[in-house]
């Protein structure tokens, strides 16, 4: 840091600098993480919101059942009926296109992230976050929105159990980092996989792995950011930054391990 810089304390880094207390470090270690938390639950809001969106747009009673197939015919798809928005959405190519979206902005904040302003890095996490809400509307097609409710709460509670855990605990989580990224890559293999295979038995296998790498990493991501804050030295818009990036690793913690609990949880729609 150069001389007389101030830091996310209010000290300068020069002559006279006085190190901050105890105190200081865990009010602005609190801070910064209520900021990575705000965050996130903004950006689960704004999934939320898109994919209800997008659901109301999309399914019409069955009396009122507006999609047609080429020989006319009301189209359905989760056991329930579209409309000609839904039908387009989610029966045409560009459903490709609203499922690898999310990936692109992972790509994007990869590269780009260390040359983005913080009210870029919000921007572009929040528009993720809508292209991700999109991504899980097709979720409300396939499973009960009762189900789907009761799941999301089951993992906002484990959520918060985990990541409470990974910020107060003082063993080091960081010799499971290896191994959950492992665990990523596995559930990445294997799900490609299945699709060819089409096991259910494997499916719940995948199911079942991914639930466990997602809890494990919900635990090392939070405590691996409690660490880069106390370690690292970062002025205001360095930390907001960090905040954000925090924000999407969790996130994605969150939406994955929601999704894995989905598929033991969830009731399907006839």
């Amino acid at each position: 840091m150069p001389p007389f810089q101030q830091n996310q304390y209010g000290y300068g880094a020069g002559a006279g600098y006085a190190a901050p207390s105890a105190v200081q470090v865990d009010q602005g270690l609190r801070a910064f993480m209520l900021g990575v938390y705000n965050n996130m639950i903004l950006g689960l809001a704004v999934s939320a919101l898109v994919a209800l969106g997008l659901n109301k747009l999309s399914v019409t009673p069955a009396l009122e059942a507006a999609g047609r197939n080429g020989a006319g015919q009301a189209v359905r798809l989760g056991g329930q009926y579209l409309t000609q928005f839904g039908v387009t959405l989610y029966t045409t190519p560009l459903m490709w296109v609203i499922a690898l979206a999310p990936l692109a902005f992972i790509f994007l904040f990869s590269f780009r992230m260390d040359r983005m302003s913080a009210s870029a890095a919000r921007t572009t996490f929040l528009a993720f976050a809508a292209v991700m809400g999109a991504s899980l509307s097709t979720l409300l097609l396939r499973y009960t929105g009762a189900s789907i409710v009761q799941t999301f709460f089951v993992t906002a509670a484990s959520f918060g159990a985990l990541s409470l855990w990974g910020y107060t605990t003082q063993r080091s989580l960081s010799g499971f980092g290896s191994f959950l990224m492992m665990g990523v890559i596995g559930l990445v293999i294997a799900s490609l996989v299945n699709i060819f295979l089409a096991s259910s038995a494997l499916q719940f296998a995948i199911s079942a792995l991914g639930v466990l790498v997602f809890a494990g990493l919900t635990a090392y991501d939070t405590q691996k950011l409690k660490e880069m804050y106390l370690y690292g030295n970062y002025d205001g818009e360095a930390a907001a930054k960090a905040s954000i990036f925090g924000a999407l690793t969790l996130y994605l913690d969150f939406i994955n391990m929601f999704q894995f609990l989905l598929a033991f949880m969830g009731n399907r729609n006839e």
